[in-house]
């Protein structure tokens, strides 16, 4: 792989890592009692919002890029997925975080084992995938919108400013 392939590769999975790590920041110290409360009028939580992003990364790493459709302790008692619903989870904060590393850590070990160009596996519905690189793209964009919204979540439940990254 040229080297410009590698620096690439290497500034979009640091961008990545650099979302995933200002979401982290951003709920850090949230009492569990706000993870739980509707933040915006429609109605999602902060666990649901973290719960999502854990979704994002395992739905388009693990089922688009990798081709895998495995079911996970996680899933039980969930109910499918509606895009038409707000983001709710009633699992404790601990768990919900828990769920959104290890998505994120599986995450990572499949791109370890793929280049950017590479045509994923599976399919995100009826949408062709052109290769990896989009994905990951995707992804950054996915979780730093979210990052803002959670930024958002913050203030207005506990009045914490600036905990993310930037």
């Amino acid at each position: 792989m040229p080297a410009n392939d590698l620096d690439v590769r290497r500034e979009l999975l640091e961008c990545l890592e650099y979302q995933r790590a200002s979401v982290r920041s951003i709920v850090e110290g949230l009492s569990e009692d706000a993870w739980h409360t509707p933040a915006v009028p429609s109605g999602w939580t902060v666990a649901g919002m973290v719960e999502h992003l854990g979704n994002a990364e395992r739905h388009w790493f693990q089922q688009v890029v990798a081709g895998s459709d495995a079911k996970l302790p996680w899933d039980e008692g969930r109910p499918p997925y509606d895009p038409t619903m707000s983001f709710t989870c009633e699992r404790p904060s601990s768990e919900v975080l828990g769920y959104y590393r290890a998505m994120c850590d599986q995450s990572d070990e499949i791109l370890a084992g793929v280049s950017l160009s590479d045509v994923p596996r599976g399919k995100h519905g009826d949408d062709e995938v052109p290769n990896v690189c989009v994905v990951i793209l995707h992804m950054i964009e996915e979780t730093a919108a979210h990052s803002g919204h959670l930024e958002i979540a913050r203030e207005t439940l506990d009045g914490g400013t600036d905990l993310g990254l930037r």
